[in-house]
């Protein structure tokens, strides 16, 4: 029985992500949701307690999954610059599955509903945690981000991109356009303070290399 719930849980929450792609969280009916699905109406509720708790279990099942994709990839051994590119790439796919849509339609909503922001905000901490802790490897590596804090570039850099998400799904190819192309300008700017640092570091250890092995 529990096996079956679970079920029909998710084939519940893929129709509702379904529906609000296509008719948006203002217009979403949880009746249209429910025969989408193949559903009574009554299941909606017994799993969800409504149109609102049914989009919150589907947004925040997504998000768990992406933020963890995120963790995964900041945690990479590789340039840093190469992790904020691949972040950008992921912004694509992210537009393209629907979870940007989703996320900002909630933001949305919560704009007058106060209990909903708080669940909204909870969410999107989650994002913000990850970027403080890259945050704090940069100053780690690269020394005093100046008068900005870990947390305030985090803030900085998680703000931009919410904020170009919303512009895109505006639809206007060329501001479009304009959002990836900022964004991405801050990856080449990592990568100008982060490859001459390597190659310093590189030039060092050869340095103490060779000073160890004269013969060599």
């Amino acid at each position: 029985m529990a096996e079956r719930s679970g079920e029909t849980a998710v084939r519940i929450l893929e129709a509702a992500r379904s529906c609000l792609l296509n008719d948006g969280y203002a217009t979403l009916s949880t009746r249209r949701v429910a025969d989408q699905a193949g559903v009574p109406l009554s299941q909606i509720h017994y799993h969800f307690g409504g149109k609102q708790g049914l989009i919150l279990a589907l947004l925040e099942r997504e998000n768990t999954l992406l933020v963890e994709r995120q963790r995964v990839m900041y945690g990479a051994e590789t340039p840093l610059w190469k992790r904020y590119e691949q972040a950008c790439d992921f912004l694509d796919d992210d537009l393209a599955s629907g979870y940007v849509r989703v996320l900002q339609e909630m933001m949305a909503a919560a704009w007058s509903d106060r209990a909903l922001g708080q669940q909204v905000v909870a969410m999107l901490t989650a994002w913000f945690t990850v970027l403080e802790d890259v945050a704090r490897e940069a100053e780690s590596r690269f020394g005093s981000l100046g008068p900005l804090a870990p947390g305030d570039l985090a803030a900085l850099i998680g703000l931009s991109f919410l904020g170009g998400e919303a512009v895109i799904l505006l639809g206007d190819e060329e501001w479009g356009k304009r959002v990836r192309r900022g964004l991405r300008s801050v990856g080449e700017l990592i990568r100008r303070f982060e490859e001459p640092q390597a190659a310093s570091a590189d030039r060092a250890a050869a340095s103490t290399t060779g000073s160890a092995h004269p013969a060599a």
